[in-house]
């Protein structure tokens, strides 16, 4: 991506196409819902063909290829098996797309590996935002299949599919949550409590994205291309710098397209939760990507669970706990429907064994945790202690599992993880001022025979401990203080409502002295625009 990419943190973005993009749409809307929509829409394809406007057309093709597979469905409902075929080749077209788009090169270069294909494909451009847009047609088109979407507005659903502040990466949006507030006047009509709060939600985001992901992630690229050469402690700042950066980017983002929306006078769902506050990798799935989530566990993980209790009754067998904790029924009812629908989730991240893997261990952290909720399904409230252990075990697990989805191989991932251990050394050597190295001889001296510490300047020995506080305040910042959904709560700018801010002084209000913490924060914030990198999910 180029510097006049047309990122939520440009420029370009934020001083020319959302102030007319705004003042385009309530100037519209003063002359009906239809000329809004139009005007969305719009905007919405002018934002998408920034990027490239080669894939403007896939992205229409597409939209009226479902469309249309949606009005067959409806009117074929009379007769379900002609129905059925209908959507199922609707979907099978989408994914084939997207199976091209996004797999065909890794694919044909697996078969390549092991001689069962002479050449590799190569040239092969990934759309921006192709897997964001085909999940949420697929959702429309079941839900048009099961009768539960019954909106065929032509307009509506197009802007429901480009609506700019998710088109790119999400969230992943149901048409039952954004239809209803597509057909609703009061949409449409500016409301400057919903204006300041979305422009609130959106300076957080940017300003975790500039001050913090950005930043924090700038050694990560180079850690990660060379993992075999890293010692303990730069394997640990590596694994720890992106699992922060990771953080911010898609907190950021998320805040981000919820503020935007909103300013629209329109709520998405909460996308972004805390996840690293999560007591069990279940909990964890709940608050990461949640509308990805949403989507995996109803589309597919409720089918195969439903499927599998149907074959199990259709044979005489039962579907109670008591059947859950068998090995067959375990294995039927809930391990195979998890690992098929977590190896999913993983693929739909990106093409590459990488993501098989973090498929893979996820799989197993949800179906290790599954079984203890079916063996132990009422266990006692956990003492404050109990709460950091579990915070703690969770985290611990994503993280392994994160270096799988950074790292650019298998072998990579697995150098990275030896480094963590000790297995390439201790070093690099923290740098200690000489006069404290004369001061606590014995120790130092040491640690110095290990390679672990090394006599420095104040200066060099203040950076190097700058970097490390830098780590450990963000995770402070991570573990202790309320999200943006929580600070906002009160005035409900997402779908989701959460628990607001415990500390009445972190809840927004309308009020002088937050008017003048927000503006400071608007300042920080168009401060810090240009020079930072794309969103990390842009890539998937």
């Amino acid at each position: 991506m180029g510097a006049s990419d047309l990122l939520f943190n440009s420029y370009v973005f934020f001083y020319a196409f959302l102030p007319v993009a705004l003042a385009g749409y309530y100037t519209t809307a003063n002359f009906g819902r239809r000329p809004a929509i139009l005007w969305l829409i719009f905007m919405s394809f002018v934002f998408y063909g920034w990027w490239n406007p080669a894939f403007v057309p896939l992205l229409a093709i597409s939209i009226a290829f479902n469309y249309t597979a949606s009005l067959l469905i409806g009117a074929s409902e009379p007769k379900p098996r002609l129905q059925g075929w209908i959507t199922g080749l609707a979907i099978a077209a989408n994914l084939g797309a997207l199976t091209y788009y996004k797999y065909a090169m890794w694919l044909v270069s697996l078969l390549h590996d092991i001689g069962l294909a002479r050449a590799e494909l190569s040239g092969i451009v990934l759309p921006l935002g192709i897997s964001f847009f085909t999940f949420t047609q697929i959702g429309y088109l079941l839900d048009c299949r099961h009768g539960i979407a019954k909106d065929r507005n032509l307009l509506d659903y197009v802007v429901f599919v480009t609506f700019f502040p998710h088109l790119i990466a999400g969230p992943i949006l149901h048409n039952g949550e954004m239809m209803p507030q597509f057909g609703n006047p009061a949409t449409f009509r500016f409301s400057s409590t919903e204006f300041s709060v979305g422009l609130g939600v959106f300076v957080l985001g940017m300003l975790k994205k500039c001050l913090i992901a950005d930043p924090i992630g700038a050694v990560v690229p180079i850690a990660y291309s060379h993992p075999a050469e890293l010692p303990l402690f730069s394997a640990w700042q590596a694994v720890l710098s992106y699992s922060l950066q990771l953080y911010f980017d898609f907190s950021g983002y998320s805040d981000m397209a919820i503020g935007l929306a909103l300013m629209f006078n329109l709520r998405f769902p909460l996308n972004f939760n805390s996840p690293y506050k999560a007591q069990s990798v279940v909990e964890y799935w709940q608050r990461w990507h949640m509308t990805l989530t949403r989507y995996f566990t109803q589309y597919i993980y409720n089918p195969l669970a439903v499927a599998a209790m149907r074959r199990r009754m259709a044979r005489k067998l039962p579907i109670n706990r008591q059947a859950q904790m068998t090995p067959g029924g375990f294995t039927s009812m809930a391990a195979v429907p998890i690992f098929i629908t977590i190896l999913l989730a993983g693929i739909w991240h990106g093409a590459g064994a990488t993501f098989l893997v973090f498929g893979l261990l996820h799989a197993i952290y949800l179906t290790i945790n599954r079984a203890c909720r079916i063996l132990r399904p009422n266990p006692p409230a956990p003492t404050w202690f109990g709460v950091v252990w579990r915070v703690a075990l969770t985290y611990a697990s994503v993280l392994v599992a994160s270096v799988f989805f950074r790292a650019p191989s298998v072998p990579a991932a697995v150098a990275m993880l030896g480094g963590m251990i000790g297995l390439h050394g201790i070093g690099p050597a923290l740098p200690v001022p000489t006069d404290l190295l004369a001061r606590f001889s014995a120790l130092l001296i040491a640690l110095h025979a290990q390679g672990a510490v090394v006599p420095a300047s104040w200066t060099a020995a203040g950076q190097a401990g700058l970097g490390v506080l830098s780590i450990i305040a963000l995770y402070a910042i991570v573990w202790t203080l309320p999200n943006t959904a929580q600070i906002f709560a009160e005035f409900r700018p997402s779908l989701t409502e959460v628990m607001p801010a415990s500390l009445g002084w972190l809840r927004w209000r309308p009020t002088p002295r937050w008017a003048v913490l927000m503006g400071c924060a608007t300042t920080l914030a168009a401060l810090a625009i240009g020079g930072t990198g794309e969103f990390l999910y842009f890539q998937f």
